[in-house]
């Protein structure tokens, strides 16, 4: 594979399964890597596999500790890199412009799924609109602290 737009696109997919590993959009998208590398004499036996690498990638960056996290995704995304510039290799023109168009939409998928949002350990992430009501004298927050709630008492003559 000489083109660098498919070299650019299997870099994007690798890290497009990267990303998708873990979000609520996971399986789905598994599936359908699943079916991109369904081609050949035995593509059921093709998607298996893929399935089971799949699998043991969202396993290895979901046990990564804290330290080690940057640099399973890392690992992740090459494996992947490598595994679609393979797969587009192999490929007649018609079958690389199929899967190119294919690693096009799990690069969309899986920037969706991530929602380019995150927040750290007692973080709130919130990709999209909050509208938070308090009504009734009430109090209403995403995420509160120490919070006394009462009237405060009116400044005096010693208070300014």
């Amino acid at each position: 594979m000489v083109d660098p737009a498919l070299i650019a696109l299997a870099s994007a997919a690798g890290t497009a399964v990267a990303q998708a590993a873990g979000t609520d959009a996971w399986q789905g998208f598994r599936e359908r890597v699943a079916r991109v590398f369904g081609r050949g004499p035995a593509p059921t036996a093709a998607q298996e596999a893929a399935l089971a690498r799949l699998d043991r990638t969202a396993a290895e960056l979901e046990s990564a500790d804290t330290g080690a996290a940057e640099a399973a995704r890392t690992a992740a995304e090459t494996a992947w890199r490598t595994r679609f510039r393979d797969l587009l290799d192999e490929l007649d023109e018609d079958g690389r412009e199929q899967v190119a168009a294919q690693l096009r939409e799990l690069v969309a998928l899986a920037q969706q799924a991530g929602g380019g949002v995150s927040a750290a350990d007692d973080g709130v992430a919130i990709g999209g609109d909050v509208h938070i009501h308090a009504r009734n004298r009430g109090v209403a927050a995403v995420k509160m602290g120490d919070v006394t709630i009462g009237n405060p008492p009116l400044p005096g003559p010693d208070q300014s």
